[in-house]
C-alpha cells in the first residue's frame, strides 16, 4: 500500500502552493482534487488546457500524482479527455462521485459502466466515492453498483459510513471492491476530528484491505473547512506517520 495526500487538504490555496505544502509535510505522492466551485483546480481548466496540463504539472512539482478526484460529475463526453491526461501523467486511478439520492439505479449503472469502459481503454481504473447524500451512502447499494459494472471500484471514505444514515450497517462487504481510500478521523457526531480522538479503526481498516490483497493508495484527506487551518500541517503529519506505522 502507498500513502498519499489529497490536494483537497489545501483546497483553499492554488494548486502549486498546495503541492509545495504537501511536499513539506513529508509526502511524495499526491491526489489531485478537482472542483469547479474552487479556485484550487477546476475540471474546466484540465479540459481547456488538456494538451498542456501534464507539462505544467511536471514544471510545478516533483510530487508523484497517483490519482485524480472529481468533486462533481464529469460528463461522459468529456471523460475521454480526462483519462488521456491521466495516462500522460501515468496516473492509474480516477475517483468520480456517484449520483445523488433519487437517481434511478439503472441510469447510474449505465453512466458508471461507460466511464469504466473509457477508463479501461486508457489503462485507468475508475471508482466512485462513498458519500453522504449519494447512492453510495448505503454500502449495500455501493456493492450492487460495482457488481452491475464489472471493473468499477469504490473509493472508501469510512467517515461517510460512520457519520451517515447507515452507520449501523456493516460495511465489510465493500472491501473487495475498494480501489482507493480517503482517510481522516471521525466520530458519529463529527465528520472530522483530530486523529486519535475519533472512532476510525485504522488498524482494522488496513487489516481488512490486506485480506483482499489491496495494494493501491491510502489517501489522507483533511478538510480545511472543518478545522483550524493553522493546525492542518500537524494533523497531516500525524495521519501519515500513523498509517506508515501500520503498513
Amino acid at each position: 500500500m502507498l500513502v498519499a495526500a489529497s490536494s483537497r487538504c489545501f483546497s483553499d490555496l492554488p494548486i502549486h502552493q498546495a503541492c509545495f505544502h504537501i511536499d513539506d509535510m513529508g509526502y511524495d505522492k499526491v491526489e489531485l482534487w478537482f472542483s469547479e466551485a474552487s479556485e484550487h483546480l477546476r475540471p474546466s481548466e484540465l479540459l481547456r488546457e488538456s494538451d498542456r496540463f501534464s507539462v505544467r504539472y511536471r514544471e510545478m512539482t516533483r510530487l508523484t500524482p497517483v490519482s485524480f478526484c472529481f468533486e462533481d460529475e464529469i460528463p461522459v463526453a468529456d471523460f475521454r479527455t480526462v483519462t488521456r491526461v491521466a495516462k500522460q501523467l501515468r496516473v492509474p486511478h480516477i475517483t468520480v462521485p456517484s449520483a445523488t439520492l433519487g437517481t434511478p439505479f439503472n441510469s447510474e449503472v449505465d453512466r458508471l459502466r461507460e466511464l469504466t469502459r473509457i477508463g479501461i481503454e486508457d489503462g485507468v481504473v475508475v471508482s466512485f466515492k462513498t458519500r453522504i447524500g449519494h447512492l453510495s451512502e448505503d454500502p449495500r447499494t455501493a456493492v450492487e453498483l460495482c457488481q452491475a459494472a464489472p471493473g468499477l471500484g469504490i473509493t472508501l471514505d469510512p467517515s461517510s459510513y460512520l457519520c451517515g444514515p447507515h452507520h449501523s450497517t456493516n460495511f465489510d462487504p465493500v472491501y473487495p471492491y475498494v480501489f482507493h481510500a480517503h482517510l481522516r478521523d471521525s466520530t458519529r457526531e463529527k465528520f472530522q476530528v483530530p486523529v486519535g480522538l475519533g472512532e476510525i479503526d485504522y488498524a482494522r481498516l488496513i487489516s481488512q484491505l490486506e485480506r483482499v490483497n489491496f495494494s493501491r493508495t491510502l489517501g489522507v484527506e483533511i478538510l480545511p473547512e472543518l478545522m483550524d487551518v493553522t493546525g492542518r500541517g500537524v494533523e497531516m503529519r500525524k495521519v501519515r506517520l500513523l498509517l506508515e506505522s501500520l503498513l
